[in-house]
């Protein structure tokens, strides 16, 4: 049975860190879906999903494993349709494991043959962030070096 996992999560924008946990997982998984989510908690985007898709297709255009999706429903939902058996998902600290820890369990509530599997962030990439790096762009500075792709 093919191990496909879903990477899910709102990617504005998507880093070098999120490519990083990505492709680290295909040693572990035969396929996985960048699953960009709508999250209540973040009405406004800074990229337009749109935008956010198209980048990270390009960023794995030359990797047949990873596909990108974008979706507006539960993550446990969209996983049994898609029939991924796992959510991916990177920590960096103790404060994304608490946060993460939580969305897991009730992920595995919604659907008991969910796994979450996490991968510790490389520690060249942990600091890295979506929000910081939507600061530091907003006000004009250079966070290509932070980006797989370019803006």
């Amino acid at each position: 049975m093919k191990r496909i996992a879903l990477f899910p999560g709102s990617f504005d924008p998507f880093t070098k860190g999120h490519e990083d946990i990505v492709m680290r997982g295909l040693k572990l998984f035969d396929e996985i879906i960048v699953a960009i989510g709508y999250n209540s908690k973040k009405a406004n985007r800074y990229f337009e999903i749109a935008y956010m898709e198209e980048k990270i297709n390009q960023t794995f255009k030359d990797v047949p494993e990873v596909s990108v999706l974008v979706y507006n429903e539960l993550t446990a939902q969209i996983a049994d349709k898609l029939e991924a058996s796992y959510i991916l998902r990177g920590l960096r600290n103790t404060t994304d494991f608490e946060y993460e820890n939580s969305i897991s369990q009730v992920n595995r509530d919604l659907n008991d043959r969910l796994e979450t599997v996490f991968l510790i962030t490389s520690a060249e990439l942990a600091a890295v962030n979506s929000s910081i790096i939507r600061e530091v762009h907003r006000y004009g500075g250079n966070v290509q070096k932070y980006l797989p792709y370019d803006l």
